[in-house]
């Protein structure tokens, strides 16, 4: 093995490491990788940057756009209500949830679904007193077995998709991952309506939590009469920088303030909500002028009258927000909201909540004005997981011209009249010329920060192809299974890509997988399209941990699932579907 090599295979696993203690955002730590090869030499910038030029990559990009705008009309939220309907026995809703659910994400971007429809089921959950975490999962899960249906259904199919084609190969037709994917499919909805809803928890959702520890974590004062605070702003009063406790909003007669600005002007009787750590308290009976109200509960449904509503929020991997600080962030100015507490793991973050260190997964519990939610509902800042934020209804007209041109994308594409990334090039011309998004519009759906991921790791998989690190790893692998036949080298291909998966991220996971999986396909012998079809579905099948795909970790927090909930409902169901495809890609390509 090279010198080359060996330094390619260390900055791999250094990547590795970073991505799993989370350092930095995932796309960050790929692009500071693939820099690395390129100073070193090891990577000529042409071929690191390939990737920004990959056709898969190309087209996940438009498709984001094409499935956003589909997704803006919001009527699909009815399909699912539709779906459950009335209680009928909450394990028998499970499989009429599931399937139009995976139907719909054989041909939409996975992610924008389960944000949709969280909301949605927690409140038929709600209505019907069943735990949503009883359904939640099982709505992750559903998103995530139609993304392996067919070729648009996630990223990761369309980038494996793209590294075919620059390997002179056809790539995949539309539904030719269908025959591995369905059987699966059709099991795990078996197994999650029947022995995995036992094993699903019944947990408090992160609302109820929120709800029911409010006296923990919030405490309210009252300016007095002749109190020297009167007329002051709060900057003067000292009440912006306390040591454990954040100020949320202030009541003054039948006017509420939230957030509160810097500048307010207290008023004699003021009521002074705070949130944080009340052992801190203490500070507030040092300000002379402010009594502190002790022996009351205060109530979440208090400060949510008139112009002030809460909202609750996830944080996706992506956003800007996460790994820093809400006070770097200057979360209450910026968006004018005040964060009344952060949940993470199923428990409220103990500690002042401007020095949170945001994460992904977390969730937040909001105060603002009722305009807040229609501000950032299409933002990538955060999801929101109430129904009060879903978007309104656009016109009936684009509406149906967004569905028949998806409807039309896929005809063209599956009939072979056009390639994918045509039909998807079409498909977004049309849109736009019907006015059915605007230029600003489609922008705002693509998420540029996962297609630089996938960009920097298509460059970082051929450093491993051209370095000969690949054909070393390859040479390891199939000897490691040289004892089991082609059948080991199918199923080790499936275990090595599914634990990158879970630790990083699926995009990542295929593109390192894949010129490991093309060199082991040489060596013993067989069709490598078989492998690559292992490699999509292994890529997307993360069942065991909330942080391995997007899906898992919108519905963590709301769902209020602690991290062993996926290991012991998600263990079974990946050994199922791992025997499923591994079967099934030996029958058909071996």
């Amino acid at each position: 093995m090279s010198l080359d090599a060996v330094i390619v295979i260390c900055t791999i696993i250094i990547m590795l490491i970073c991505l799993m203690k989370e350092v930095a955002r995932p796309d960050f730590i790929v692009f500071c990788a693939l820099a690395f090869l390129m100073f070193t030499g090891i990577l000529a910038p042409a071929d690191a940057l390939i990737g920004f030029s990959n056709e898969g990559m190309l087209t996940v990009g438009l498709l984001f756009i094409v499935a956003g705008a589909v997704q803006q009309s919001g009527v699909l939220n009815q399909l699912v209500y539709r779906a459950l309907g009335k209680k009928e026995g909450s394990s028998a809703m499970i499989p009429r949830m599931m399937l139009p659910v995976s139907g719909l994400s054989a041909f939409l971007n996975n992610t924008p679904i389960v944000v949709m429809f969280t909301p949605v089921i927690k409140d038929w959950c709600k209505k019907h007193n069943v735990a949503p975490s009883k359904f939640l999962i099982p709505l992750s899960y559903a998103a995530i077995f139609g993304g392996t249906l067919t070729l648009i259904g996630t990223s990761t199919n369309l980038i494996i998709h793209g590294l075919m084609l620059d390997q002179d190969m056809a790539g995949f037709s539309m539904f030719q991952l269908t025959a591995v994917s369905l059987p699966a499919c059709i099991i795990g909805i078996i197994y999650l309506s029947t022995v995995g809803y036992k094993l699903l928890p019944v947990r408090k959702s992160s609302e109820e939590s929120f709800t029911e520890h409010a006296k923990e974590y919030l405490a309210q004062s009252r300016i007095t009469e002749s109190s020297p605070l009167i007329g002051k702003t709060i900057e003067e009063a000292g009440l912006r920088n306390l040591k454990g406790l954040y100020l949320i909003e202030v009541i003054s007669g039948t006017e509420r303030v939230a957030p509160v600005p810097s500048y307010y002007q207290l008023k004699e009787r003021d009521r002074l909500i705070f949130t944080g750590l009340l052992s801190t308290i203490v500070e507030l009976h040092q300000v002379k002028g402010l009594r502190v109200e002790t022996g009351t509960d205060i109530e979440l449904d208090e400060l949510s009258n008139g112009r002030a509503v809460l909202n609750e929020v996830v944080i996706p991997s992506q956003s800007p927000l996460a790994y820093s600080t809400l006070k770097e962030n200057q979360f209450r100015s910026r968006f004018q909201a005040g964060v009344v507490a952060v949940h993470r793991a199923q428990a409220r973050i103990q500690n002042k909540v401007g020095d949170i260190v945001l994460k992904p997964g977390d969730t937040l519990l909001l105060l603002s004005d009722r305009e807040f939610a229609e501000k950032h509902k299409e933002s990538k800042l955060f999801y929101f997981m109430n129904t009060t934020a879903q978007q309104e209804l656009v016109p009936q007209k684009k509406s149906l011209i967004a569905l028949f041109t998806l409807i039309g994308m896929i005809l063209l594409a599956s009939t072979n009249v056009l390639s994918m990334f045509m039909s998807a090039m079409l498909a977004v011309i049309v849109l736009i010329l019907t006015r059915t998004i605007t230029l600003e519009g489609a922008k705002n759906y693509v998420h540029f920060n996962v297609l630089i991921l996938i960009a920097c790791s298509i460059g970082i998989g051929a450093a491993l192809q051209q370095t000969g690190a690949a054909e070393f790893i390859a040479t390891y692998l199939v000897s490691w299974t040289a004892g089991v036949g082609i059948i080991g080298t199918i199923a080790a291909v499936y275990i090595l890509t599914n634990i990158f998966t879970e630790v990083i991220t699926n995009n990542a996971a295929a593109v390192l997988m894949f010129p490991i999986a093309f060199a082991s396909a040489g060596q013993v012998g067989i069709d490598p399209m078989g492998l690559f079809v292992t490699i999509a579905i292994a890529a997307s099948a993360s069942f065991i941990t909330p942080i391995g795909y997007q899906t898992n970790l919108i519905v963590y927090g709301p769902g209020g699932y602690k991290f062993t909930d996926y290991i012991k409902v998600g263990l079974p169901l990946t050994i199922m579907y791992m025997v499923v495809t591994v079967t099934m890609v030996h029958l058909l390509w071996v």
